[in-house]
């Protein structure tokens, strides 16, 4: 399958109506705070072409972050003062991040946003790279930049739940492990849901 016709997938799937999704989707009996303030952040989901198709671009965060360390997540982070919008955000954050300059991006369009444990409403921007992109990650934050076939992340088979203690009480989660690479959480649950919209 050629990338362009995955890309016509992508954009099929997009089209399509989907719900906003949270860290707690597989967790209905913990009840939410009603007056929870959300930060706003945004991430890239970077497709670019691959060996077989199409590519999606991930990172490896540094062991030593404070917040997630070593965890596997899009380029992105929370919104600054200066950003326009969601996709101002994920733009800026991917340039920062792995050093991807903000003209190779085509915007696809954007997932609904995300609401993580940490107070976060993450909007999922989806980003075409056409051009040949080579990492340059930043070593305060990324420890790693690889790919993962986008076929992979689109085959709900691949995704299981698994489930860990938070904060004393059990909370149960997506995860799509991947070779040596442990996708697992709001990454995961992102793009399950983008999977979800590419089978209707």
């Amino acid at each position: 399958m050629t990338a362009r016709h995955d890309l016509s997938h992508v954009m099929a799937a997009l089209a399509r109506p989907a719900r906003h999704s949270s860290d707690f989707d597989l967790n209905p009996e913990l009840k939410l705070p009603a007056a929870r303030k959300l930060r706003p952040a945004s991430v890239l989901v970077p497709l670019t072409p691959g060996r077989d198709g199409i590519d999606v671009i991930l990172t490896k965060r540094a062991s030593h972050l404070k917040h997630h360390p070593g965890q596997i997540a899009f380029p992105g982070g929370k919104r600054e003062e200066g950003d326009a919008d969601a996709v101002a955000t994920a733009l800026r954050e991917s340039e920062e991040e792995i050093g991807l300059p903000p003209h190779q991006v085509a915007v696809l369009g954007e997932l609904p946003f995300h609401e993580t444990v940490t107070n976060y409403q993450v909007t999922p921007v989806l980003g075409w790279i056409e051009a040949q992109f080579v990492p340059v990650p930043e070593a305060s934050e990324v420890a790693e930049v690889f790919r993962v076939p986008l076929a992979f992340l689109l085959d709900l088979q691949s995704y299981r739940i698994e489930r860990r203690r938070w904060s004393g009480v059990w909370r149960q989660y997506y995860a799509a492990p991947y070779g040596p690479y442990y996708i697992w959480g709001a990454t995961a649950r992102m793009l399950r849901g983008l999977a979800d919209r590419s089978v209707q």
